[in-house]
């Protein structure tokens, strides 16, 4: 929903309001190129009825009600997973009516806050990943009369959540299956650190390894009768893979409608960097010269506060001739060895990594044209409970 700007003061409540010039856009503020954006998104959406596969889109990544509503109506997303109860609260509430929180939810009151979404007219699904957490939904299902679904997790190689063995899969799915008000549907089995690594031939065989995993798990629930109904995972460094295995049917894919420096490093099969020929950069962290107090360096407005560097700094697009080599809390350092920046002059950055860098953010401003076309709040920021 695009924010009714007439009683917020710009700079103050708000970075833009509607109809505003590109140019006149307050710093530093994530900006969206709708274009690119809106390519992104049906390029996903158009792979994904190719491939036979259903697309959840990751709300982690930019946590907005109204993107993912673009990713359902222009890119056919069947619904977005999140990490977080309050996450999942403020999709629901948003009116996105298929949620998977792709984390397991252990603590009492966060459980019975999660049994309640159903009522609010959402179908709700969350990761399982012992039979204690399986009796825990159950009780708390049935006492608020409401349906859950249940994915199993499987670690398949980020060493976090998740079973690690065919034996504690079906052990967990015969627990959900004979348990009260929550239902057996499918494995989530998502890779997220190999998603990152450069080469895409190890990518690869970092997938083969987890298909293999997954394979067996179903090939033994589909022995006892209890085949999953979905099997899920993928993302934007790997989803290729996930989509020709023939044991997935649904992706996690987020990152790739806004890309980041990070993920732009990544090679496909040619060797060629993923944010040149496969996706575009669509978020962009705009930031202003505010000091070129000295010759050969330009201090911008956009420092740690408005950026997360744990990938790495940004990158300024569109240039060659400037490079953003270093910041502080409110600073950033662009090194300018021949003086050609000039001060209020604005710069593209390319965040490191947009996920956490979204967080810190209340708003997109949406560009097109030159003009500001709509300014949507990140409406599940800060929501980590």
């Amino acid at each position: 929903m695009t924010i009714t700007t007439e009683a917020l003061e710009v700079g103050y409540n708000v970075p833009a309001t509607v109809g505003m010039d590109e140019a006149d856009i307050q710093t530093p503020c994530l900006i969206l190129d709708l274009d690119a954006l809106e390519r992104n998104i049906k390029k996903m959406g158009d792979y994904a009825k190719e491939h036979n596969m259903r697309h959840r889109s990751h709300g982690k990544m930019h946590k907005s009600v109204d993107v993912q509503r673009l990713q359902e109506e222009l890119g056919g997303a069947a619904g977005v997973c999140c990490q977080k109860v309050s996450e999942a609260e403020v999709f629901v509430r948003g009116g996105i009516k298929d949620v998977l929180v792709s984390n397991q939810v252990r603590e009492p009151a966060k459980i019975d806050r999660l049994a309640k979404l159903p009522k609010m007219g959402a179908t709700i699904t969350v990761c399982v990943d012992d039979i204690d957490s399986a009796a825990e939904l159950s009780e708390a299902a049935t006492r608020n009369g409401t349906q859950l679904n249940c994915f199993i997790e499987i670690d398949c190689g980020a060493g976090r959540c998740g079973v690690t063995t065919t034996e504690a899969v079906v052990e967990i799915a015969k627990a959900i299956d004979a348990a009260e008000n929550i239902h057996f549907k499918g494995i989530q089995a998502y890779q997220g650190a190999m998603q990152h690594m450069d080469s895409y031939s190890d990518r690869k065989a970092k997938t083969a390894i987890s298909v293999a995993q997954v394979k067996d798990a179903v090939d033994a629930l589909t022995e006892i009768g209890l085949k999953p109904e979905f099997v899920s995972g993928g993302g934007t460094g790997s989803y290729y893979f996930e989509s020709n295995s023939g044991v997935y049917n649904e992706l996690q894919c987020g990152s790739y409608a806004f890309m980041d420096a990070d993920y732009g490093r990544i090679l496909d099969e040619e060797g060629n960097r993923i944010d040149k020929n496969e996706w575009e950069n669509a978020l962009f962290l705009l930031t202003s010269v505010m000091s070129h107090a000295k010759p050969d360096k330009a201090i911008v407005d956009a420092g740690l506060k408005a950026q997360s560097v744990d990938s790495g700094l940004p990158f300024i697009y569109g240039r060659d001739d400037v490079e953003y080599v270093k910041c502080s809390d409110e600073h950033g350092v662009v090194s300018d060895p021949h003086g050609v920046l000039k001060i209020n002059e604005k710069l593209k950055l390319v965040p490191g990594h947009c996920d956490p860098t979204c967080n810190v953010h209340d708003f997109y401003v949406g560009v097109r044209n030159g003009k500001v076309e709509s300014v949507w709040p990140v409406s599940a920021r800060g929501k980590m409970y």
